[in-house]
């Protein structure tokens, strides 16, 4: 027993770090669960980073670790990862062993999101307590900042930062899959330290000091200014505090559910701009007063406490100097999420919400003076504020980052439906679905509340989804079933007038706010009265209101009605543009059909359409038959749910349509878009481009470059292309004096020779086309061109003559000479009444 511990712990690092090299994952997963196991805390301390970093990674991405998010269920390595890194498996257990040993690891702040980074090299402390007396100050500057983490806690900031981490990933190989490694431990993770059911599992290694170092007792009115509008924190139990010998076990563990979703909810949504970021960290004084007296309204039973216990007291200085303003700019950081992202942020939007909802009937409904002396259980009161108070403020501005940066294509979809998982908390509440169909089902009653405390979720967000709609292409079938989901949402019965009523809220006078003041003060178990208790639900419904726009938008925020003219007229003119895409894809979708139903045998030998394989020019490869089907579908349902969300006039919509298919089938499709002269050609202008986008309109184009080069078509075969460009080449060198003399004659020699050598339309389809002048001026010399000869058509062609001349008794030679004769008794014809029949 005395070997293990005379053995340098350098050393045991050494043979671990030589066994990662030369050791199949299983094998090093087996020695490290009898190290484990086997060692003490003291050594396990020293061996702890370099294994966290070769199980996730480095935090700059140069070692990639295990690759947790290219780990799928189809490798072989995946089910030994997972026995690993389980919650319940080798390595919480050394977590919880080095828990209970009170170690630290630090964390550079560089690697903290940029905001958070430069909030903290200003010297000003951050909204979020995880970063509470944790910072350690070295001699050498502000650069060099560390967070002294627990053991825990550095595991989850790890784990949570392996997700934003920039990889470079092998050929062919991305980290978007739902079944990979890393989203079913995010997913396994949320279910075992935030459960819907039952309590947290205890730590195997609690003792008598607790199960957690927690930091340095703090007063009582600190708060969770940063995470929402209520100001003395409901969780007095939990990571604040340290926990005494006789706590009850499960206020002791609750540190980690929360820790858990504090490093979530900073690493994967703390990303905006740092303008937002400084007017949130510069909250008005009236913004603190409204949270105050609201806080006081929402728990009349708590002492009173001053007023500057709120957000403002959150804000303290750290440093006795502040940075120069030049910092934040140099700190600003290009933040660009990745659909792998959004999605692991939509899996921790619906486990919040299925977390909060799983909160106990009488829990919730319980009067407040029942809890004065029954209190309900650390983990209840932490599901009732999880929500609003963790997630709701970093989530919109996450995405509104979103909403505003994406590309304007289909992989948008896991934005919006992050977006829409979080403003329908109703779908996780556990309960068996409604049989009743989706459009019929009502939004209950109950939900009004969160609806009025997420107004901005619902409005403006609907807003800036509204612009991005204008702006994309309706006919691709993915786009158009964006726009449908978010109509349909939006169209549930009871959800358009909860918004309503809650606009109708934070527009009230500023002066009905006067009327609230007492009862912050008087409650009625201290003498207050009753009488006016109508007053009072309505005066805190409006604080609930105002502060949360307020706290999201700032005090000086113009705020713009959903139901109001402007946004009125705005869904008016999508209402037009959806009315388009509807009539183009019914055309290009008719045209489609009208293409495969003339296809014949003929046509395997090119003599069907050129264009058949381009029945919409720009679209994607499935832009053609059902997917159009199902654009007109998804474009008709979302009319019908936006005309129910906004109450509109179904004759004056109908007209509206009518007039825009009447003008655009009387010749709308066949004009140029619209352009501009410039002084290179034609200049698209902002309605071209939309009408281009949306296949309203479209330009003539034509191949104008050397008709001789161009590639090489399905109809055409290759070898005798390519013989007949030698051969033309070779005659064209040879005489090309003598025919460029000939076409230049003014008789009729030389119209015959036009006719023969020189395309007579050239000039024609170059003027339809949108290229520069000295494009169009060029001129084409005369010269011989064979390569009609190569295709499948005309060899097809001649080969039927040479058969009919054969069966007529024609030798090959004269079956050729009557095809020359033909072709020159044709051309001496249309030249000679080719002029006459352009006329007529």
């Amino acid at each position: 027993m005395a070997a293990p511990t005379l053995q340098q712990p350098s050393f045991l690092l050494a043979n671990l770090k030589a066994d990662s090299t030369t050791k199949t994952l299983l094998q090093r997963c087996q020695d490290l669960v009898k190290i484990i196991d086997e060692y003490p805390a003291k050594e396990l301390h020293s061996i702890f980073p370099w294994l966290v970093e070769s199980v996730f990674g480095s935090l700059d991405g140069i070692i990639a670790g295990w690759n947790l998010r290219l780990l799928h269920s189809r490798s072989h390595e995946y089910n030994t990862a997972m026995e690993f890194l389980n919650p319940s498996g080798p390595m919480m257990k050394l977590v919880y062993k080095l828990q209970a040993e009170e170690y630290k690891y630090e964390i550079p702040v560089n690697y903290l999101p940029g905001p958070v980074k430069a909030c903290i090299q200003e010297g000003v402390l951050p909204d979020c307590p995880l970063f509470h007396n944790k910072l350690q100050f070295p001699l050498s500057g502000l650069l060099t900042l560390n967070l002294a983490l627990n053991p825990f806690e550095f595991f989850m900031f790890n784990f949570a930062y392996c997700l934003i981490t920039p990889k470079s990933y092998p050929q062919g190989q991305h980290g978007s899959s739902t079944d990979s490694a890393y989203f079913v431990l995010v997913d396994t993770y949320l279910k075992y330290f935030l459960p819907s059911e039952g309590s947290v599992p205890p730590s195997p290694f609690s003792d008598s000091r607790g199960s957690v170092t927690a930091p340095s007792p703090r007063s009582s009115t600190v708060s969770f200014a940063g995470y929402g509008v209520h100001s003395p924190s409901l969780l007095k139990h939990h990571i604040f505090h340290q926990p005494s010998v006789n706590a009850d076990p499960a206020a002791q563990e609750i540190w980690r559910s929360e820790t858990l979703l504090q490093m979530f909810v900073e690493i994967w949504l703390h990303h905006y701009s740092l303008e937002m970021y400084q007017k949130l960290q510069s909250p008005q004084v009236k913004l603190a007063l409204l949270q105050y007296r609201l806080s006081m309204s929402s728990m009349p039973c708590q002492p009173h406490a001053p007023p500057g216990s709120g957000t403002l007291h959150t804000y303290q200085v750290l440093l006795p100097f502040h940075s120069p303003p030049p910092l934040w700019g140099l700190l600003e950081e290009p933040f660009s999420p990745t659909e792998e992202h959004v999605l692991v942020v939509r899996l921790l939007v619906k486990h919040l919400h299925a977390f909060s909802n799983s909160l106990k009937p009488e829990q919730l409904s319980s009067s407040p003076s029942a809890h004065s002396h029954t209190h309900p259980s650390p983990l209840e009161e932490f599901k009732r504020v999880v929500v609003q108070r963790f997630v709701q403020q970093k989530l919109y501005l996450f995405l509104q980052h979103c909403f505003g940066h994406w590309p304007l294509d289909a992989s948008f979809r896991a934005v919006l439906e992050t977006w829409l998982s979080y403003i329908q908390p109703w779908r996780y509440t556990g309960e068996k679905p409604n049989p009743q169909p989706d459009q019929n089902r009502t939004v209950p009653d109950k939900w009004e509340s969160f609806v009025q405390e997420n107004l901005l979720m619902y409005t403006k967000l609907f807003q800036v989804f509204l612009n991005r709609t204008v702006r994309t292409d309706l006919v691709n079938a993915k786009n158009a079933l964006m726009v449908f989901r978010v109509a349909k949402v939006f169209a549930q019965p009871n959800l358009a007038e909860m918004i309503q009523k809650g606009e109708q809220l934070f527009l009230e006078p500023e002066h009905v706010l006067h009327h609230r003041q007492p009862r912050g003060y008087l409650t009625p178990s201290q003498g207050g009265s009753f009488l006016s208790s109508r007053q009072r639900v309505m005066t805190d419904m409006v604080f609930r209101v105002k502060s949360h726009v307020y706290a999201l938008e700032g005090q000086d925020c113009q705020y713009k009605q959903m139901f109001g003219t402007e946004l009125r007229g705005a869904v008016m003119k999508l209402i037009q543009i959806i009315a388009q895409a509807r009539q183009t894809a019914k055309r290009i979708s008719d045209h489609s059909s009208e293409v495969a139903a003339n296809k014949s045998f003929m046509s395997w030998f090119g003599m069907g359409s050129s264009e058949l394989n381009n029945t919409f020019p720009g679209a994607e490869p499935e832009e053609s038959g059902e997917c159009l089907k199902k654009t007109h579908e998804f474009l008709d349902r979302a009319l019908e749910n936006l005309c129910q969300i906004f109450k509109l006039n179904q004759g004056q919509l109908t007209q509206l349509i009518s007039n825009l298919g009447s003008s655009q089938d009387d010749g709308n499709c066949k004009q140029l878009p619209d352009c501009i002269q410039g002084e290179n050609g034609l200049i698209l202008t902002d309605l071209g481009r939309r009408q281009i986008l949306s296949g309203l309109r479209k330009f003539d184009i034509h191949y104008q470059g050397d008709p001789e080069l161009q590639p090489i078509r399905s109809y055409e075969n290759a070898l005798l292309v390519r013989l007949f460009y030698r051969i033309s080449s070779l005659v064209n060198e040879r005489f090309g004096g003598h025919m460029n003399a000939l076409c230049s004659r003014p008789d009729f020699l030389g119209r015959l020779g036009r006719h023969y050598l020189a395309d007579p339309d050239s000039t024609a389809k170059l003027k339809q086309s949108p290229l520069s002048r000295r494009t169009l001026e060029r001129n084409r010399q005369p010269r011989v061109s064979l390569r009609p000869l190569a295709s499948y058509r005309t060899i097809l062609l001649l080969l039927l003559f040479y058969v009919l001349g054969a069966l007529l008794s024609f030798g090959p030679v004269s079956s050729t000479l009557l095809i020359l004769t033909g072709g020159f008794l044709y051309g001496l014809l249309m030249t000679l009444f080719g002029d006459k029949l352009k006329t007529h």
